[in-house]
């Protein structure tokens, strides 16, 4: 069902919708933790920083394709919000054309750099056999992956955040299935996780399409209906370049870093392989919600509601600080438990590093989640550049302290992990300053729907 977030009560109506969001991705996660479960039980030590190593490079490539989504989903809310319904609908059209393109190139590029990513991530000689050989499989998926992201915006910006959520349970349990089968029942190794991780993307990309295909009939490229407006893909096109390279800006930077994690060795790498799992499954929650209260902020602007879009950005601070410090507090807890479930039982040396990853990031996860926010919101008011300027700060900050401080013996590996909070802390004070000084002219109203 469809939710116009421009009415009703604030909060109520932001946590609805959320919630489903939220639910969505954390099973998008059990996607990644059983890949890593699984190889990192059964497989070993160099298959788990394998599956690790490529895990990261995954989420750069596919943060490519998120950003374009995402950017094109704050469109669609605004036009909703407007009740534009030509403008939502040749948006949308526009929208598919540009980043299906762009999907296919980055499919294509993928393919032909694989052997040079050995040479880019430092990967060691003793893991590079089993990553190329996941690799080969899972950038099959890249596809499949543009199909979900790109129809899961469109239904979240209508308001629709259900639809998503089923789709995705469905393929988080097929995969988890084909995982066990494949690996343990059919000794597939890494090959095999990564099989099953493609066949579940395709199970929920090619679902949700035919489901929304089915539910608006206006959006099929059929009859004349279908139509490219130059002003529509340049409008979607000023969104969605902006938002994916704050996307990929973000991943890169986190990609870089995985490049320096891996010239400590394959205890690091594994370390690190789990407990990035481990600390992205904490902290979804807040990005998901970071993703709602974009969508109710664009609405919002899109309806001319500012005493919405205020009352809405007070609450989402308050519940954004509550389920941050619940986090902090659970993964600084029970790190060591966590760790444990990924790594094979008496590798001490794997588990005590990646409990100090754990506690280093989880005791400041209020930094990401304030970030998460002031993406979202710079994005749902026509501002994705701020966001962009935002990621620059916090992962520039992140490459460059983690290079100078794990270069200092006292200090080693771990100066890679402190550089993530001090980016983030840096990244939201600039955020924050930024709003302070233009918060007057930031809800300055779109017009009115552009002309044919």
């Amino acid at each position: 069902m469809n939710r116009d977030l421009t009415k009703g009560p604030v909060m109520g109506s932001m946590l609805a919708f959320a919630v489903p969001m939220i639910l969505g991705d954390l099973l998008q996660q059990c996607y990644n933790i059983a890949d890593t479960l699984i190889v990192g039980k059964y497989l070993g030590k160099n298959a788990l920083a394998a599956v690790g190593s490529s895990f990261t490079l995954m989420t750069f490539l596919t943060s490519i394709l998120l950003g374009l989504c995402l950017g094109s989903g704050a469109v669609f809310s605004i036009r909703f919000g407007q009740r534009d319904e030509d403008g939502l609908r040749e948006g949308a059209h526009a929208s598919f054309v540009l980043i299906a393109a762009l999907a296919l190139a980055l499919n294509g590029l993928a393919f032909a750099c694989l052997d040079w990513i050995r040479t880019f991530l430092r990967v060691p000689a003793e893991v590079w056999p089993m990553m190329r050989e996941y690799l080969s499989v899972i950038f099959c998926g890249i596809a499949a992956t543009f199909l979900y992201n790109y129809f899961a915006s469109f239904l979240r910006a209508v308001g629709n955040s259900v639809v998503p959520l089923a789709f995705l349970a469905a393929s988080a349990a097929l995969n988890i299935a084909l995982d066990l089968w494949f690996v343990l029942g059919l000794r597939r190794g890494p090959a095999g996780a990564a099989e099953a991780t493609v066949i579940a993307q395709y199970a929920s990309g090619l679902g949700i399409a035919a489901y929304t295909l089915a539910r608006y009939p206006q959006l099929r490229p059929t009859g004349g209906r279908f139509r490219l407006r130059p002003h529509r893909v340049r409008e979607i096109a000023g969104y969605s370049i902006l938002t994916c390279v704050q996307q990929s800006v973000m991943n890169l930077g986190i990609l870089l870093v995985q490049g320096l994690v891996n010239s400590f060795g394959p205890t690091v790498m594994a370390a690190f392989a789990a407990a990035v799992k481990i600390d992205a499954f904490a902290y979804m929650p807040v990005q998901d919600f970071g993703s709602a209260f974009s969508t109710f902020i664009a609405q919002n602007y899109g309806a001319k509601r500012e005493d919405r879009i205020r009352a809405g950005l007070r609450g989402a601070v308050a519940v954004c600080l509550v389920f941050c410090l619940l986090a902090s507090a659970l993964v600084c807890l029970f790190a060591a438990p966590l760790m444990g479930l990924f790594v094979e039982a008496g590798d001490l040396d794997t588990v005590a590093e990646g409990v100090r990853y754990l506690r280093i990031e989880g005791a400041f996860y209020f930094g990401i989640g304030c970030l998460f926010l002031l993406y979202g919101l710079y994005r749902a008011l026509g501002r994705p550049g701020m966001s962009v300027v935002l990621t620059v700060i916090s992962l520039g900050t992140r490459v460059a302290l983690a290079h100078i401080l794990s270069a200092v013996p006292a200090v080693g590996v771990a100066g890679i992990w402190w550089s993530v909070p001090i980016g983030w802390a840096l990244a939201d004070l600039a955020g924050l300053g930024y709003y302070r000084l233009r918060q007057n002219r930031l809800f300055t109203w779109p017009g009115s729907p552009a002309e044919p």
